[in-house]
C-alpha cells in the first residue's frame, strides 16, 4: 500500500453496495475512512450496524465531504446530481474526487457535475456489484477493476488512484478512460449483462411453451442449464473449450446458429451503443430517475417481470435445487 494513501483521509459518500463494500475494504486495509450519509436514513442505520460510529467515522454528507482529502462519490447517479451543490463547495484545493462510474462526469452537460480545476478527478470501477467486492476481499481473492484519470491537478492522481484501486480489494487493474468506462458499462447492462439476456431467455422460454413443453422443461433448457451448468464452465475454461467438449450435435448447431444470432444482434447492439454515446440513454435515465413517481413506475415494471411465468417457475425450481437428496421425500 502506498505511503501516500495512508496519509489521506478518505470520505465515502453513499452506502449502497459499492459504498458499503469499498468503505469496509479500505478500513480493513488500514486506511483512515469515514462515511457520509443522510442522517437516520436506511443507509445510516445500515452503517451503524456495520460498526461505523456517529461523530467518529460516520457523519452527514457535507461534514464528511469537508473532512476528506479523497471524496469517493458513490451515491446513485440521480443522487449525485441532487447533492452536487452540497459536495462541490466542500472540495478543497488538492483534494481528489473519486468515482466508481463515470456517468456524472461524461454527461456533465446534463448532470451539471463539473469539478473544480484544482482537484484530481479519478475513477476505480470494480467489475462486479459491491457485495461481490466485499465477499471476494474477505475470501482474499479480489475482483478485477478498471481505473481512469479525468483530471490530474496535483500531479499525483496516478499514485492516488492505483493505491485506492488496490485498496478496495482489486486483484487485477486495467486502465481506461471515463468515457470508455461509461460507454462500455451502459452498453453491457443493456445488452449481454442484463437486457439482452432477459430478452433471449424469455423469447426461448416462450417458444418452448408455445410448442407444448412443460414449464419445468422450458425453464431447465433455457435458464437452469445455462446458469448452473454451462456458463460457469465457460467462465472457467472459455467458450472455445465449451465447443470442444460438448456433443457433436450441440457443436454443429451452436456453430451454425451463433453466426445467425450475431448477424441479427450486432446491429441492435450497435444501435444501443450509439444511443449511449450520444447521451440519449443518459437523458432517458435522468428523466426517469428524477420523476416524482419514479419508484412507483419502477416497482410496476419490476412486478411485471416478477410475474412472468419463467421467473415464477424459476423460484420453484431454485427451492428444489437447494434441497439435498435427503430432504426429498420419494413417493411410494
Amino acid at each position: 500500500m502506498s505511503k501516500d494513501i495512508e496519509d489521506e483521509k478518505v470520505s465515502i459518500l453513499g452506502y449502497g453496495p459499492q459504498g458499503q463494500g469499498q468503505s469496509l475494504n479500505l478500513k480493513d486495509n488500514g486506511i483512515d475512512v469515514c462515511v457520509g450519509l443522510r442522517k437516520n436514513g436506511s443507509s445510516w442505520n445500515k452503517a451503524l450496524k456495520d460498526g461505523w460510529v456517529e461523530g467518529k467515522d460516520l457523519f452527514e454528507i457535507d461534514e464528511a465531504c469537508n473532512k476528506g482529502t479523497v471524496v469517493q462519490y458513490l451515491l446513485s447517479d440521480a443522487a449525485q446530481i441532487e447533492l452536487w451543490p452540497v459536495v462541490e463547495p466542500n472540495l478543497n484545493k488538492g483534494d481528489a474526487l473519486y468515482f466508481s462510474h463515470g456517468f456524472g462526469i461524461v454527461y456533465k452537460d446534463q448532470t451539471k457535475i463539473i469539478p473544480p480545476k484544482e482537484v484530481d478527478v479519478i475513477l476505480a470501477a470494480p467489475k462486479g456489484p459491491g457485495g461481490l467486492v466485499r465477499r471476494k476481499f474477505l475470501e482474499k481473492s479480489g475482483i478485477n477493476s478498471s481505473f481512469a484519470i479525468y483530471q490530474d491537478a496535483t500531479g499525483n492522481a496516478l499514485d492516488r488512484i492505483l493505491s485506492l484501486t488496490f485498496g478496495i480489494g482489486t486483484l487485477n487493474a486495467f486502465e481506461t478512460t471515463f468515457e470508455d468506462e461509461v460507454y462500455s458499462d451502459l452498453t453491457g447492462e443493456r445488452s449481454c449483462l442484463m437486457g439482452l439476456i432477459q430478452g433471449a431467455f424469455k423469447a426461448q422460454y416462450d417458444v418452448l411453451r408455445e410448442n407444448g413443453h412443460s414449464p419445468s422443461e422450458a425453464f431447465n433448457e433455457t435458464v437452469e442449464e445455462a446458469l448452473v451448468s454451462l456458463y460457469p464452465l465457460v467462465n472457467e475454461n472459455g467458450m472455445d473449450w465449451m465447443y470442444r467438449n460438448c456433443s457433436t450435435t450441440a457443436q454443429r448447431g451452436a456453430l451454425d446458429w451463433s453466426k445467425r444470432y450475431e448477424e441479427v444482434l450486432k446491429p441492435v447492439i450497435k444501435e444501443c451503443y450509439e444511443s449511449v454515446k450520444s447521451g440519449k440513454e443518459a437523458e432517458i435515465t435522468i428523466a426517469a430517475n428524477t420523476s416524482s413517481d419514479y419508484r412507483e413506475k419502477l416497482e410496476k415494471e419490476l412486478s411485471e417481470m416478477d410475474d412472468q411465468e419463467i421467473w415464477k417457475v424459476g423460484k420453484i425450481l431454485r427451492e428444489l435445487r437447494n434441497k439435498s437428496i435427503s430432504d426429498l421425500k420419494i413417493a411410494k
